[in-house]
C-alpha cells in the first residue's frame, strides 16, 4: 500500500458526492500567490451565507491524484479525474459559521484528518497515529473556559500536546512557534503545503440543507491555471470569479521572502534539478524545492535568478486570468487595505449577499513578517530595475495600475 493510500484509509472520508448536482452558488478568488488572498478569503469566510475549505483545495487535489506529479506538469489541470473522491473531500472539509464553538468528537475528528494531511509520514505509522488520537483526547479535556480563550490559545495548547516530543513541528503552523530550533521542511510526501491551516472552533460542518442557499467560497492561488475546473465539479451552479490584484513590486517581493522562508510555502519537491540564483546557493532546501505557484512555463525557471522565478509567478498568473475571457469583479488588494468595509460589500453585493460586519482590525494570515507598507523597497533596486521591463509594464497597466512607486503601498 502506498503512504498516500495509507492517509486516505486513515482519513476514512464518506462518500457524498450528490451534492455536487445540488450546488446553486459557487464564488472563485483568482489571483497570483502573496497577493493577500488568504486574508481576503478569511474575512468573506467569515459571512453566514459562505461555506468555505479550512485551507485550500490543493491537498484535495494530491488525495484524488489530480495535478502534478499524477496528470499534469504543473499547476494546470486540464481534466479532473478520479471526481468523486476529490468532491467526497471537498464535502467533509466544508465548513459554515456558528455561533457555536464545535464539539469535542467534531473538533478531534477534524484534529486527527488535519494532521494525517500534514506530516503524512510521521501519522501513517500505527503507533505514531494511536498516540496522536489520546493525545488529542487530552488536549480537548484540558480546554475549559472557552469563552475567555482565544481561538489562538485554544489551538497552541492542542499543537503543544500533540507535538510535545516534537516542538519544532509547531514552527509549521500558520501563526504559531514551537521551539526556536528551526528545522527546513523535508517531508517525503507533502499533502498540505505549510504554513498548515488549524481547523476552525466556531464552523459546522456543511450538510445537505446548505446546498441551494450557501455560497460555496474556494481560494487557491493555483486554480488561475485551471479555471473551468470548478464548472466540472458543480455542473449546476452559477460561478462566479473574482479577480483579485496586486502591483508587481509588493508580490514579487512577498515571494522572494516565501521563498527564502525554512517553514513555508513548499509546493513541490524536483530532487535536485534547481539552480535559481538568490534561493538554492542561499538555503539548504533551494536545489530541490520549488515554491508557490508552479505555472507552465516554469521549466524555463529552474537556471534563472530569484526575483525573475517570482515575476514570473505573478506575470502568469494574471496572464492567465486575462487571457481566460472568464467574467469577473476586478478588486484591487490595496484598496481592500484602504477601504476594507466598502470592498466587502462591492464583493458581497455582486455574490447576491447581505453586507456583513468586519473586525476594526484585520487578522494576520499567512505573513514571514508583520506587514507594513513599502515593505518592497528592502530591495529597491531590483524591483524598480525589474519595472523597467516591458512586460510589466504592460501587464501593471492592463491590472489598472500606475508605474508609480509612490502607489505601491
Amino acid at each position: 500500500m502506498t503512504l498516500i493510500s495509507e492517509i486516505e484509509n486513515k482519513r476514512a472520508v464518506q462518500q457524498v458526492v450528490q451534492l455536487s448536482q445540488q450546488i446553486d452558488s459557487v464564488a472563485v478568488i483568482l489571483t497570483s500567490s502573496r497577493s493577500g488572498s488568504s486574508l481576503f478569503k478569511e474575512i468573506l469566510s467569515k459571512h453566514h451565507s459562505i461555506a468555505s475549505l479550512s485551507g485550500e483545495i490543493e491537498p484535495f487535489l494530491a488525495l484524488s491524484r489530480n495535478g502534478f506529479g499524477f496528470t499534469s506538469d504543473s499547476d494546470a489541470i486540464n481534466q479532473v479525474v478520479n471526481r468523486e473522491e476529490l468532491l467526497s473531500n471537498l464535502f467533509d472539509d466544508l465548513g459554515v459559521p456558528s455561533v457555536n464553538f464545535c464539539s469535542h468528537d467534531s473538533l478531534k475528528n477534524r484534529w486527527r484528518k488535519k494532521c494525517l494531511i500534514q506530516f503524512p509520514k510521521l501519522f501513517a505509522n500505527n503507533q505514531n497515529y494511536k498516540k496522536l488520537l489520546i493525545s488529542l483526547d487530552l488536549a480537548l479535556e484540558k480546554i475549559t473556559n472557552i469563552d475567555t480563550k482565544s481561538e489562538y490559545k485554544i489551538h497552541h495548547e492542542i499543537l503543544h500536546e500533540i507535538y510535545k516530543n516534537h516542538p519544532w513541528r509547531i514552527n509549521y503552523y500558520d501563526g504559531f512557534i514551537g521551539t526556536s530550533l528551526i528545522k527546513s521542511f523535508d517531508e517525503p510526501l507533502k499533502i498540505e503545503e505549510p504554513p498548515f491551516v488549524t481547523p476552525q472552533l466556531f464552523k459546522r460542518q456543511f450538510n445537505e440543507k446548505d446546498a441551494n442557499n450557501k455560497t460555496l467560497l474556494f481560494k487557491t492561488p493555483q486554480d488561475c491555471h485551471r479555471i473551468g475546473m470548478y464548472e466540472t465539479l458543480f455542473p449546476n451552479a452559477k460561478i462566479k470569479y473574482i479577480h483579485l490584484t496586486r502591483g508587481y513590486a509588493q508580490t514579487t517581493n512577498g515571494l522572494m521572502d516565501g521563498w527564502l522562508s525554512p517553514t513555508s510555502f513548499f509546493a513541490h519537491n524536483l530532487g535536485s534539478m534547481l539552480n535559481i540564483s538568490g534561493y538554492s546557493d542561499h538555503v539548504e532546501f533551494g536545489t530541490k524545492w520549488w515554491k508557490f505557484d508552479f505555472p507552465p512555463n516554469w521549466h524555463e525557471f529552474i537556471n534563472a535568478d530569484l526575483i525573475n522565478v517570482c515575476a514570473n509567478q505573478w506575470f502568469s498568473a494574471h496572464k492567465a486570468i486575462l487571457d481566460s475571457n472568464v467574467s469577473y469583479l476586478r478588486v484591487q488588494f490595496e484598496e481592500f487595505i484602504r477601504a476594507p468595509s466598502q470592498t466587502i460589500k462591492i464583493i458581497l453585493e455582486y455574490l447576491g449577499l447581505n453586507d456583513m460586519e468586519i473586525p476594526s482590525t484585520l487578522p494576520l494570515v499567512m505573513v514571514t513578517e508583520k506587514p507594513k507598507s513599502y515593505r518592497w523597497r528592502k530591495r529597491e533596486r531590483e524591483i524598480l530595475a525589474l519595472g523597467e521591463r516591458k512586460d510589466i509594464q504592460d501587464m501593471m497597466n492592463r491590472l489598472g495600475y500606475a508605474m508609480d512607486p509612490s502607489t505601491w503601498v
